[in-house]
């Protein structure tokens, strides 16, 4: 099980925006110190550069950075953290996609920097992995998508698993979350055995079905399992740097958890969500139930 550190009580930002992304991967828009302006007024540390990683033999690659372009998105944080020293830390990262048989490739590429905090993907959506993968069967392969997010976990790779309930917005008129859910367990109990923590992801609001990535139900079993949750907000343009934090601390504690995680070094420390809470700029916008 990985180490972690416990932030008691503290007197300025803690927390991290831990899942963004740059114009590389082709579907984003604005730099790095974009994203740590908007962060820095909503009360953030920093942010962590989490952009989608390159993949070999062109897989994807209309919807990530290409291959010759990773050392262009070292210096475009690099940059941006230069720029902003003192004031925001801005921390290299990446969102990479675990697909079976490219374990290898993945390996490699984590060797090549060193990384704060690295995402681990499964992308249903992703042509390519549609096409491999799903067989006609809407609930297989929703199945199959919760078979591969523990496999990515126990791999090692990963430091957090993101978006982990995305596959329901590939079928959202058909999901039934019931008739998964023995698979989910299943998945979980896996992932939780791996030491690896789960996002969650606040972008979810803006999908198909309208709630954070895992939903509430899937959240009160990753609690259950005592499984670390890390708040992403998956930002793809630099207004949506840190949004909705102060309502996904809320749904955490809403699930029974006391403490929120984040990533450092590939470290993972965790904070109390009243002080994680306390520690953002506007904690009176808390859209649920006051923590």
């Amino acid at each position: 099980m990985p180490s972690v550190s416990i932030i008691v009580n503290p007197s300025s930002p803690v927390l991290y925006e831990s899942h963004m992304h740059t114009p590389l991967c082709k579907h984003a828009s604005g730099l790095p110190g974009e994203y740590a302006a908007v962060a820095e007024q909503r009360g953030l540390k920093g942010i962590i550069v989490t952009c989608h990683c390159p993949m070999p033999d062109g897989y994807s690659s209309h919807v990530r950075m290409d291959g010759e372009q990773f050392e262009e998105y070292l210096d475009l944080i690099a940059e941006a953290a230069r720029i902003w020293a003192g004031r925001q830390e801005v921390l290299v990262g990446l969102e990479s996609d675990f697909v079976p048989g490219m374990e290898d490739w993945v390996r490699r590429l984590h060797e090549r920097t060193e990384f704060h905090h690295i995402l681990g993907s499964v992308h249903p959506q992703i042509g390519e992995y549609r096409r491999r993968f799903y067989h006609g069967d809407a609930l297989e392969y929703q199945k199959l998508y919760f078979h591969h997010l523990a496999d990515a976990a126990e791999t090692g790779l990963f430091d957090t698993l993101s978006h982990p309930d995305l596959i329901k917005n590939e079928f959202a008129d058909t999901w039934e979350l019931e008739r998964i859910l023995p698979k989910i367990r299943e998945s979980l109990d896996r992932i939780a055995a791996s030491g690896c923590a789960m996002e969650l992801n606040t972008s979810g609001l803006l999908k198909r079905i309208s709630e954070m990535n895992p939903g509430p139900q899937i959240l009160v079993e990753m609690c259950e399992r005592q499984i670390p949750v890390v708040i992403g907000a998956d930002a793809h343009i630099p207004d949506r740097a840190g949004d909705h934090f102060v309502e996904a601390l809320a749904l955490l504690q809403t699930a029974g958890y006391s403490h929120v995680s984040g990533f450092r070094e590939r470290k993972r420390f965790e904070v109390r969500i009243e002080a994680a809470a306390a520690s953002l700029a506007n904690p009176k916008c808390l859209e649920h139930k006051p923590l």
